[in-house]
Order: C-alpha cells, then structure tokens, then sequence
C-alpha cells in the first residue's frame, strides 16, 4: 500500500513540476523599431509651465486660489496654439476642459483622460519649493510633475507635435482634463454626461493608473508595464462608542477607546477573505510566467497554492495583499479634550479599498459580523463601489499595449488591478474599455514622492510621456 501511495504522491509532484515547466511567457506585444521625433525641449518648457500654476483644489472651495487655475487655462493656448486652432474646446461645469479634435471617420472615439488640479503641499518640507518648476540634475521639481500634469502636458503636447505635422486621426479624439479629481469633484462626472447626452460612442478611455515599474511583482527582474482594468471600490468608515464620561481616576471597564480599541484589533486580526478576481488573476498568469522556477510553481498551480499565496501576503501587506482583498486602514480616532477626563464619546475611521467581488453592502456585513458590539455604532461615511472590468481581448487594449512596448522596449505588458480610485470609475456605465496607465517608467523612490514631499518627475520620463501618447494617437 505503501508503494501506491509513494507512487501517487511522485505523479502528484512531477505534475506540479511539469506545470511549473510549461508555464512559459506568451506575451505577444513586441516594439515596433519606429522611432518618434518631436521638439523634447519644448516638452520640458511647457510641463515646467504648467508645474508653476499652483492649482490646488481642497473640499474647501474658500481655499482655492481662483487666480492659479485662471493663470493655467490663459497659459493652454500660448503652449498649444495647433490645439486651440484645429480642435474644439467644451467647457462643462466643476472645471472640466474637453477638447475634439475631429479624425476622418465619427462612428467612435477614444478619450484620452488626465487632471490638473494637485493636492496641497507642506512647502517646509520640500527641499525645492513646490510650484517653482525647478530643473537640476536632469530632473524637475514640483508639484504635480508626476500626478497629473506630466500626462496632461503629454497628450496636448503629443497632439501640438501631430498637427504640426498633418497628421490627421481616423477616428474622433477627444481630450477629458479635470480640475477637481484630487477631491472627488464632479467635472469628469459631466463630461461623462455630455458623452452619453450627445450619444458618443466610445471606442476606448486611458487615463492614471498604472505605469512601467520594477520589482512590483516576485520573481520577475524585468519592467512590467501594467495597465489597469478595473479600479478598487471605496468607503470611510465611523465607528463610534459612548459612555457617561466620568473622571479618570476611578474608571468602569469598557471605556468608548477600549471598546474601539477591540474593534480595531477584530478587523486587523480576521481580515476579509481573498477573491481572485479577473484582473489579478490575468497579472499572475500574465507575469508568474515571468518570474523564477519556486514562484512559477506556485502561479501555475494556483489551485493548490493558494493558501501559501494568502498567508504571505497578509503577512508582508503591500500592494500585493491589496489586489487580493478587500483592505481596512485605521486612519483617524479622536476621545476627550482632557487627558484625565473618559470621553462620552469616541470615534474611529477607517479608510476601507473594495475588492471588485465584494460591494459596499458585503464590508458592512463583514465590519458589523467582525465587531460583534451592540455598543459601537458602525456608519459609512463616504462610498464608491468597485468599478466595472474591462476587457482585454481587444484591438483596443492591443492599441495601449503596443504603445507601451514600443516606448518602453523591453518591457513586460499586464493588466491589473489599481488599487488608487481615479476618475476613469465613471466611465464604466459607458464603455467596457477603460483603461488606467500613467505613461512614464517610475522608481518605488518616485512613487513615494506622489502626494508626498519633493514629488518630481525625470526630465527623460518627460520625453518618454510625449512619445508613448504619439504612438497611441497614431492608432487611433
């Protein structure tokens, strides 16, 4: 007996190896060996400009210096004078800008998405002042440079360059700019409307997601181009607990903080349970071909892996455990205004990143079941669900892929998952071809930088931006 279950268990293993061994890359996205020429020097200058209007948007409207956000839009046409004479400009409500510039044909048109507005800056901790546009070292300074003033300089610099040049689309394309993205505002929101009032057919959107990274995935050396086809959903949450108050020196068990307090601990230590959902599961099949021998057994056999895949990523956290589920970051709490004083009331926020297999209504079940207290009050705040999936098999996600491998040779191209919430979430209910990548190749160092201190962008990546959108608007 022994013999058949030492036999069984060597089939079982060759089979796993076997599998592991004809896991092998099927990308199919080669580059082109076309090489684009254009003016990069004007690229720099007009990405500098646009870096020194100040354009910050707050949820506070009396904050917003009008001037900055006027200072940019008198800029546009001084910049891109063949844009503003050969395309038409509609402007729309919450400082939304949509350019058309007409192709030959009208049956449908791609939308080529960014936003100008940028988050707020603790100007004492830059080691470069934030809005000065400063270039050193091959690299510019500012706010803005990498979210999303270099694609929104990309595409209406790429656009300058191929109407200089005679060049003509086949198709209708029109350029999606808001200015309010940073706080949920409602300019894409319109533009979508104005898309479906008008009856506009789409063939396909790009906008922020992903972008060309390095070491992002385990076991793969090469840069992965990774292009995002669905969006996590997202909700704040509050928790909150009361009590009679009362003087710290004589405290009752189960003060509003500790009882939060075990909330806290209960979600932190019974996360939500992983689904493989399709975009991730296209990127693990996509570039686990790519990685090493250990790390191709384990994506090739995903069916029985799983729970190691699912233990170490909850262990080491990161991007990878968050395309896989559902996560909750704890990110705001607040008691008493006196150290000696138990608060009547206490509350705790959480900012919660929906997986698409669940929804808004699941994590409250979950939050509600997970908690097990009658005591604290449990209330969405604010909430987006998932977005729709986009397809993959497609000439039109062929179209980006290309582009990318021909502007980054070498280069790995995937779906995935975005874990961020941008403005491409609204398109869903109109087109099934949403696509999220941030044309530039970007370091975890530059990454960190994004709504962070002394963000920058490489004058190199610049360049790479305006050619990757030549390459695209030639397609289209």
């Amino acid at each position: 007996m022994w013999l058949i279950i030492l036999g069984v268990l060597v089939l079982f293993i060759l089979l796993l190896v076997v599998r592991a061994l004809t896991f092998k890359p099927l990308n199919h996205f080669a580059p082109s060996g076309e090489k684009v020429e254009f003016d990069e020097q004007t690229a720099i200058n007009n990405l500098q400009q646009l870096v020194q209007c100040a354009t910050i948007s707050y949820k506070d409207a009396s904050l917003e210096d009008e001037k900055e956000f006027t200072k940019l839009y008198e800029l546009l046409p001084k910049l891109f004078p063949n844009v503003y004479k050969n395309c038409t400009l509609i402007t729309l409500p919450d400082r939304a800008l949509l350019f058309k510039w007409e192709g030959k044909n009208h049956y449908e048109a791609a939308v080529m998405m960014a936003h100008y507005d940028v988050v707020p800056v603790s100007e004492q901790d830059w080691e470069k002042p934030a809005f000065s546009g400063i270039i050193e070292d091959g690299v510019l300074w500012g706010r803005g440079t990498l979210d999303t003033k270099s694609t929104f300089n990309g595409v209406l610099t790429a656009a300058e360059h191929l109407i200089s040049q005679g060049f003509i689309p086949e198709n209708d394309i029109y350029f999606a700019f808001s200015g309010g993205e940073e706080i949920n505002g409602q300019g894409a929101v319109n533009i979508v409307n104005y898309f479906e009032e008008n009856g506009i057919k789409l063939s396909f959107v790009i906008d922020e997601g992903g972008a060309v990274v390095e070491n992002v995935f385990p076991g793969v050396k090469a840069p992965c181009g990774l292009i995002g086809i669905a969006e996590k959903g997202m909700m704040d949450v509050q928790y909150t607990a009361k009590s009679n108050g009362g003087h710290a020196s004589a405290p009752k068990p189960g003060s509003p903080l500790v009882k939060l307090s075990n909330a806290c601990c209960n979600i932190e230590h019974y996360p939500i349970k992983q689904h493989l959902t399709e975009p991730v599961a296209l990127m693990f099949d996509t570039l686990g071909r790519h990685s090493n021998f250990v790390y191709k057994l384990i994506f090739s056999n995903l069916w029985l892996f799983s729970g190691v895949l699912d233990m170490l990523c909850k262990k080491s956290g990161g991007e990878l455990n968050a395309m896989l589920r559902t996560t909750v970051a704890f990110t705001q709490s607040s008691g008493s205004n006196a150290s000696n004083v138990i608060p009547p009331k206490a509350t705790m926020v959480s900012n919660i990143r929906i997986n698409p297999h669940d929804t808004v209504s699941s994590v409250l079940n979950y939050l509600n079941r997970t908690v097990d207290d009658k005591d604290v009050e449990i209330s969405v705040l604010h909430s987006i669900e998932p977005s729709r999936i986009s397809k993959v098999d497609c000439d039109e996600f062929d179209k980006i892929a290309n582009a990318v491998a021909s502007t980054w040779e070498g280069t790995i191209i995937s779906p995935y998952l975005m874990v961020q919430c941008s403005d491409s979430r609204h398109y869903g209910r109109i087109s099934d071809k949403v696509y999220r990548f941030s044309a530039m190749d970007l370091t975890s160092e530059e990454r960190a930088t994004i709504h962070g201190n002394n963000e920058r962008i490489r004058l190199e990546t610049i360049k790479k931006t305006v050619e990757f959108y030549i390459r695209l608007m030639r397609q289209c």
